[in-house]
């Protein structure tokens, strides 16, 4: 017996490994660090290449660790990591990728593993962060590029700390084939992991902690907030300028032009070289693009086609597997890195490209190279899926900042870490009202995604598609498919040219918004329940079940969708074609129509009969929005520019207006202005004022217009 008990713990002790409790380290401000088992030499953090700031996160509040250290359970097993977090009952969890219809995820089961969003929120999605956000005020991250599979208060130990009731479905309707879990396991399949915890006072709070410590979100080039469009796959360059002189006779806005695949000599797989057929002088297409304001994005995928001039060169440095009978290079290596840097510096960058569109780092399973592929590297294949996107982003960025130029662009496939990246999410999918869940979504776990407009059956779904892309963060139609142009539906061409028109007239306050995720990691872009005064919570929706209804799926959740904030002041509420009227919830406080300036409502829910014009929006108490005049591109640095600053309702308030030279990262060497915007009641009437910190940087008339939208009389 007493042989039999030694050999018990021997076996314990070298198949387990438990972290201990002690084991926490304090990384951050408000950030703790623990690993399980050994260290992963690659994960999704390192490969983001993150640095955190520091500095902003010491301005962040004093939390303590935020959750009992002793209800968290880890361990190693057989080469797996076990993770086990515990929730409180009402607890809600966001976050947990990128997800298109729900936005509470406790209750699921999900495996996060990047692929192409395949119409269920499974895990399998662009971009597969494993963080989650808690309306307890804390967040979770599990560094590691893996599949991970989660169980999000869905299981349920013998051990339990807070049991389900037991009920008897014979005769208790509140029975559930679902019952109550108190706790989120998860299994990585590796035998160790990196695991961070963020606290705040808020979930706001939390969100921020955890971009700061990824090195706070990306601050665009002011042309990257303008409208894009991406032109059908064959064009040449003359097909491009005339298209870009029809912008122009139509009035409208346009900074940007996609350029699509046929720009390559070969393309899937690709050689990053110009077709001479279509694109004779490469270099002089993009001067004459330049010189007309627009700038060029090009698209690609990375998988290095045979006929390609770097083939041979970077063959060795490649995976095992083709896709698209192209090689895939492997980027863990700084060999692979030099071989493209040196490539796309040459025939893109130095000419005069402004950026890219990184297709295809996603999925399908039978499109990728497979989880049996091997690289030179030793990385494995499930890794390199996990984190391919982001090093391509990583990488390309680098590009960009060593000749003092931000870029902005696509990609299809990111991770945890990416938040300081010059990358837009986008995919093929085409579901206008998931579009929506999807930029929500995307403020919890610290990446930005972008709806876009292909095509439409009616003028309706094309205006209601058009006024939603130009509230998020990148205003963009493609046209890649079918040649399809902003006038394609006439009747509703000027109200399509009016949003658009209204997107440029707000680039001082969408660009302030920018400019404090990055230094605040506040998204510019969130959900309600990053609203302070949001409290509305998500309803699990019960019924009477009958004999057509399967008594095994799981209940249906009822949750506050289809509305966001941009910025702190304007709340952004879509219609969709068909729709007539719509509700929305308006946090604590007044809220004003931002077109009018009337009150709607205060700390309620609405209804709304908005009408097909304009795209809903409302503005908090003592809300200030400063504005430009209407224009079809973005400003040139030398630019000073006429100022209107509206203010909304009749409290006296305070705001920041952020600027630079729009183009360079010469405003991290201080080259940027905050200026501070205070708006005081004198007798019945308002007066605004500006404080300036750098008026070098300051590229806006002294002399504003004040427009004060809400009477108060």
């Amino acid at each position: 017996m007493k042989f039999f008990n030694l050999l018990l713990i021997l076996t314990l002790l070298i198949g387990n490994t438990f972290a201990q409790q002690a084991d926490w380290q304090q990384e951050a401000p408000g950030v703790w660090k623990i690993t399980v088992g050994e260290a992963q030499e690659l994960t999704l953090l390192k490969a983001a290449g993150i640095t955190p700031n520091t500095t902003a996160l010491e301005k962040l509040s004093k939390v303590d660790f935020p959750l009992d250290k002793s209800k968290i359970k880890m361990e190693v097993i057989d080469g797996k990591t076990y993770l086990r977090f515990p929730l409180r009952k009402g607890e809600e969890l966001f976050g947990l990728g990128l997800n298109f219809q729900t936005h509470n995820q406790r209750g699921r089961i999900m495996t996060l593993h990047v692929d192409h969003y395949g119409g269920r929120d499974n895990g399998r999605t662009h971009a597969p962060v494993p963080f989650y956000v808690s309306s307890e005020g804390y967040g979770v991250l599990i560094d590691a590029a893996r599949y991970i599979k989660v169980y999000a208060g869905t299981s349920i130990r013998v051990d339990a700390d807070d049991p389900p009731v037991l009920y008897d479905r014979n005769t208790d309707k509140q029975w559930k084939a679902q019952p109550y879990s108190d706790a989120v396991d998860i299994l990585v399949p590796a035998n160790g992991v990196d695991v961070y915890v963020f606290g705040g006072q808020s979930m706001l709070e939390v969100v921020q902690r955890y971009n700061l410590y990824n090195g706070g979100g990306y601050l665009p080039p002011k042309w990257g907030l303008g409208f894009t469009q991406r032109v059908p796959t064959l064009y040449s360059d003359k097909d491009i300028l005339k298209e870009a002189e029809e912008f122009e006779a139509h009035n409208f806005p346009l900074d940007f032009i996609g350029v699509e695949p046929g720009w390559h000599s070969m393309a899937y797989p690709c050689t990053f070289e110009w077709d001479q057929t279509r694109f004779p002088d490469p270099q002089g297409f993009i001067k004459t693009l330049s010189n007309k304001g627009i700038r060029a994005n090009l698209w690609l995928n990375p998988y290095v086609s045979p006929v390609a001039g770097l083939y041979p060169k970077i063959k060795p440095f490649s995976g095992s597997h083709t896709v698209w009978n192209g090689i895939v290079p492997d980027f863990t290596l700084p060999e692979a890195k030099a071989l493209f840097k040196d490539h796309f510096k040459k025939n893109h960058i130095n000419i005069g490209v402004s950026g890219y569109k990184i297709d295809e780092v996603d999925g399908f399973d039978s499109w990728l190279w497979p989880d049996v592929a091997t690289f030179p590297s030793g990385t494995t294949a499930e890794e390199m899926r996990q984190v391919y996107g982001s090093i391509f982003q990583k990488m390309t960025g680098d590009w960009y900042r060593e000749v003092n130029q931000r870029t902005y662009g696509l990609v299809r496939a990111s991770n945890a870490g990416t938040s300081s990246l010059p990358y837009v999410i986008y995919n093929d999918y085409y579901s206008h009202k998931d579009f929506i869940t999807a930029l929500i979504n995307s403020s919890f776990i610290g990446v930005l995604w972008t709806p876009e407009v292909r095509a439409s059956k009616t003028s309706e779904e094309w205006l209601r598609r058009m006024q939603s892309v130009c509230f998020s963060p990148m205003a963009m139609l493609n046209a890649w498919a079918d040649g399809t142009k902003p006038w394609s539906f006439p009747d509703v061409e000027d109200q399509v040219r009016e949003v658009a028109h209204l997107r440029m007239r707000l680039l001082p306050y969408l660009y302030t918004a920018f400019a404090r995720y990055q230094s605040e990691g506040i998204p510019p872009f969130r959900a309600m329940q990053l609203v302070d005064g949001f409290s509305v919570r998500s309803e699990k929706l019960a019924g009477e079940l009958d004999g057509s209804e399967n008594p095994y799926a799981s209940y249906s959740t009822k949750e506050v969708r289809y509305q966001y904030m941009m910025g702190d002041a304007i709340l952004v509420a879509p219609m969709f074609a068909g729709e007539k009227t719509r509700e929305v919830v308006l946090p604590k406080g007044k809220w004003y129509d931002f077109y009018t300036g009337k009150l709607v409502g205060e700390t309620e829910v609405i209804t709304i009969q908005p009408g097909l014009d304009k795209i809903p929006l409302f503005v908090k108490e003592g809300g200030i929005i400063p504005m430009i005049s209407k224009r079809n591109q973005m400003p040139k640095t030398d630019e000073i520019l006429p100022l209107e600053i509206r203010h909304y309702g009749t409290a006296e308030s305070n705001s920041i207006l952020y600027d630079d030279d729009g183009v360079t990262f010469d405003h991290e060497k201080g080259e940027h202005s905050w200026t501070t915007i205070s708006i005081v009641k004198k007798g019945k009437t308002f007066k605004g004022t500006l404080k300036i910190d750098n008026k070098d940087a300051f590229n806006y008339e002294k002399k504003v217009n004040w427009k004060f939208m809400t009477p108060t009389d």
